[in-house]
Order: C-alpha cells, then sequence, then structure tokens
C-alpha cells in the first residue's frame, strides 16, 4: 500500500511539473525583433556589381582568332579592354585553361595551340602577365578561367592531343570525342590542386573560375573498378562520382585560402540544378551551402518564358539555392540577332527584360556575358543596349577574403571653387556618389585613384574609398552643390 501511494505522488508531482513547463512555454513569447528603422531622407545608394565578360581561348573563339603575330594578337587583346572599359565593365574571365594546356610557362600543362597554332610552343612572351596587367590598368579584375578535366578533343576516328611528359597515362580517360582527366583519382586532383596553387603563386589573378565542364553530358563511364577502389562506405556509383567532384572543389577551394585568400573562386555551372546533379555528377547546391565556391554563375542563356529553362525561373532557383555563395548571372550575349534563336533574341528588349528581373533580385550581385567577340557585332543593337544598361560605373561587391586593412572614410568632404575635394588614408581608390535629389537614388560618378574631380552640376555628392579586396568603407555625409 505504502509503495503504490508514493507512485501515485510520484505522477501527480511529475504531471504538475510538466504542466508547469507547458505552460511556461506557451506563457514565454518569443523575444521580438525591433523593427529596422529606415531613414526615408537617407540616400539611397547603387547596388554593388560586377560587370563581366567570358573571353574564351578555346579553338581561339575570342582570342586571338588565328591571328598569330605578337603585336597584333596583343592588340586584339587591347582593343577588348578598352572596348569593355569604355563600357564600364569591371572584369574579364579569360580561358587560360581549356584543354589541358596553359597560357603560361606551365610545369604541368603544354602552352595552347591557340597563341601560336602549336600546342606546346613558346610565344616568346609571357602572355598572362601581358594580359593580367593590360587588364589591371584600366582597372578591370582578371580572372583565371579553368577547365579541370578536359585534356582534348578530336573528331570522331580522329587522333587526341599528345600527352604532356608529366601526365601518367593511367590518369586519362577516353571517349569517342573528347579525352579527359579521370575524375576518381587522387593524382588526378592533386595535380588540379598543383595547378591552382601554380597559379595564383605566380600571377596576380584576381580569381580562379571552373566553367560547366565536370563528366562529360552522355558518356557511358566504365568506372566500376575505380568504384570498388576509392568508393568505399559510398552507397552509389552516382554519389561516388559527385563526391569525385566534390573533393576536387573544395580541395581547389582550400588551396585557394591556404595560399593567396584574396583570390575569388567561382563556378557556372549549366543551368539546370537537376542537369548537374544527375548528368555532370556536380552537386553545386552542396558547394554553395558549404561555402567551397565564393560566386555561382548559372548560365541563364533562355529567354524568359522557355517552356525548359525559363530565365525567370532558373534565376528563381538559384536564388533560392545560393546559400553561402553570391549570387551571378550568365547571360546569353551570343543569342542575340542569331537567326538559329528564337524570336525573343532578333530584339534588344530581352536582355533589358532578363536585367530587370535581376535587378529586382537582392541576391544576385553581377552578370558575365558570353562571349568577347560579339561585342563587336552589334546584332541587333545589343552592345548599345548593354552600353546603356551599365550607362554609370558600378562598384565592385566584396567577394573573398580580405587581406588588406579596412578602408578608411574620406575626410574632410567639401566642395571647393567648383571642385569636390576630400583626404583618404591607405585606400586604394575612391567612389563618388551623385544624387540630384537627396531623398532618390544615386548614381556612382566616378571611380577614381585621385583626391578631387570638378563639380558641376547641383546637387549632392558623396564619398567613400575602397581596398585592393573591393572593401568599401562608409560613405560620407553628403555634401551639396548649390
Amino acid at each position: 500500500m505504502k509503495k503504490i501511494s508514493l507512485h501515485l505522488v510520484v505522477m501527480l508531482v511529475t504531471a504538475l511539473l510538466l504542466n508547469a513547463c507547458k505552460k511556461d512555454k506557451v506563457a514565454t513569447p518569443d523575444p521580438v525583433k525591433p523593427p529596422v528603422v529606415v531613414d526615408p531622407n537617407a540616400p539611397i545608394f547603387p547596388k554593388k556589381e560586377m560587370r563581366a565578360v567570358w573571353v574564351a581561348s578555346v579553338f581561339g573563339l575570342d582570342w586571338p582568332q588565328s591571328v598569330y603575330d605578337v603585336t597584333a594578337q596583343k592588340k586584339q587583346y587591347t582593343d577588348y579592354l578598352d572596348k569593355f572599359k569604355s563600357m564600364n565593365i569591371n572584369a574579364i574571365y579569360f580561358q587560360v585553361k581549356g584543354m589541358g594546356d596553359a597560357f603560361y610557362n606551365s610545369p604541368y600543362e603544354p602552352w595552347s595551340s591557340s597563341i601560336t597554332g602549336t600546342r606546346g610552343q613558346n610565344p616568346g612572351y609571357d602572355v598572362l602577365k601581358f594580359m593580367i596587367d593590360e587588364a589591371h590598368a584600366r582597372d578591370i579584375e582578371f580572372h583565371a578561367w579553368m577547365n579541370p578535366y578536359r585534356i582534348s578533343t578530336r573528331v570522331a576516328g580522329g587522333s587526341f592531343a599528345a600527352l604532356h611528359s608529366t601526365v601518367d597515362p593511367s590518369w586519362v580517360v577516353d571517349f569517342p570525342t573528347i579525352r579527359i582527366y579521370n575524375p576518381a583519382l587522387p593524382e588526378v586532383r592533386q595535380r588540379l590542386f598543383d595547378i591552382v596553387k601554380d597559379m595564383v603563386i605566380k600571377y596576380d589573378v584576381d580569381g580562379i573560375h571552373f566553367d560547366d565542364y565536370f563528366y562529360p553530358e552522355g558518356e557511358t563511364f566504365s568506372d566500376q573498378a575505380d568504384y570498388i577502389k576509392y568508393g568505399a562506405g559510398i552507397s552509389t556509383i552516382q554519389d561516388f562520382r559527385r563526391e569525385n567532384v566534390n573533393k576536387a572543389i573544395k580541395g581547389v577551394y582550400d588551396i585557394i585560402v591556404a595560399t593567396k585568400p584574396n583570390v575569388v573562386f567561382s563556378v557556372s555551372p549549366a543551368p539546370e540544378i537537376t542537369k548537374n546533379f544527375n548528368s555532370l555528377y556536380a552537386d553545386v547546391v552542396k558547394w554553395n551551402r558549404e561555402g567551397w565556391v565564393d560566386v555561382v554563375i548559372p548560365q541563364l542563356y533562355q529567354e524568359i518564358g522557355n517552356r525548359f529553362n525559363d530565365f525567370q525561373l532558373r534565376l528563381a532557383e538559384w536564388s533560392q539555392n545560393s546559400f553561402k555563395a553570391a549570387l551571378m548571372v550568365g547571360y546569353g550575349f551570343y543569342r542575340f540577332g542569331d537567326s538559329t534563336s528564337p524570336a525573343a533574341f532578333q530584339t534588344s528588349t530581352q536582355l533589358q527584360s532578363q536585367f530587370d528581373l535581376a535587378n529586382l533580385n537582392s541576391k544576385v550581385v553581377g552578370s558575365v556575358m558570353y562571349s568577347a567577340k560579339y561585342f563587336g557585332m552589334n546584332k541587333v543593337g545589343i552592345t548599345d543596349r548593354l552600353t546603356s544598361i551599365y550607362q554609370n560605373p558600378a562598384v565592385m561587391p566584396f567577394l573573398g577574403r580580405s587581406v588588406t586593412a579596412a578602408p578608411a572614410t574620406a575626410t574632410n568632404v567639401r566642395i571647393e571653387n567648383g571642385e569636390l575635394r576630400w583626404g583618404s588614408t591607405g585606400s586604394a581608390k575612391s567612389v563618388v556618389y551623385y544624387f540630384a535629389d537627396a531623398k532618390k537614388i544615386g548614381k556612382v560618378l566616378v571611380i577614381t585613384k585621385l583626391n578631387t574631380i570638378s563639380a558641376v552640376n547641383k546637387g549632392f555628392y558623396s564619398v567613400s574609398t575602397l581596398n585592393t579586396d573591393s572593401q568599401e568603407s562608409k560613405p560620407s555625409d553628403l555634401v551639396e552643390l548649390k
């Protein structure tokens, strides 16, 4: 009897405690975050954005287009840069490793045939240094675009290019029209890491960039032996392939951070997330979530309303799945005016509509055009349209890891004798913003290394400073020219 009573007492006390806890939980609301107060009188600064162009070198597509004279090919390149600079474009993605080759004297890859017409032939000058220096002289970032696996291609029945002397033939897989490094092999991944490290040590590149070629789409893989050897604990061979690419991406990211952390790592995947995952074995969403890439640039080359790859739908999907990666949009600039493209691409208004959608998306911080040679063609006035879209300069967003001191705020911002003047300490550049009305969105007037500019338009001015990693200081208070 005493045991039963004690048991009942314990049950009663427990019930009372549980009930009290429940009451307490209901009675105690979650803390309410104070509302964000937006000053209606505060100036609205324009959005930061990267504006970039892909420059393809495979088969000489954009550069040098079978121009092998050194002087002529240098001019072709600087003409591109001058055009881009005039359009307020602030970055290029140049293909420095498209076919298991190199645009510099590499211990791992032969000189690209695109430069001289002959694979492995030294062009007699440091091509990559020239390109980087010329871009930086115009305040244009240079991102080194690489294909991680492709070695060479061939027509059916033809021959592949000879392997570099440092390549073990067992690292290579041949398909009917393409030869690639085997993504399953640790030696292949290590070689890729070594190539990336060699480049970022030797050259002042602003970024390393991979395109959408991972496992070749539509090919039959004979990798069962690799799966047995290296796939312990992985449930399917498809997951094994994805894990091989995951290891390559994370390894490249890690080597960049360890070697030169201010270098940005970006990837431009195919537009469909499921295609990347199922056909190319590229789990891009995982890379974004884990922070293994700094920037993701999906190739949204279809028109708004396309029934398979609607621009608007894909943009929304990538926006929801960009996670830690900054999101940019890859535009099919080459499609405008192409007779084989849909009607939407026969007028430049489609590009404007696509930009309007991207500009409404707070996650989008830039645009990249494919590709360079189409700027000179200006079909259906597409280059003119882009010039209008980019009519004012843009501040580059901060995308990587900073290695320099944070920029100091501009001091003593003032207007004297028709000039805007300010002081700066240790900054690489200054940004001058202009507001015709202090309550409306402003524009970037100029990005300059000077500390004074002419001020002729009535309105309001503000100055910030940038360091070499594109970190921006707090903008100064507005000063008015009446």
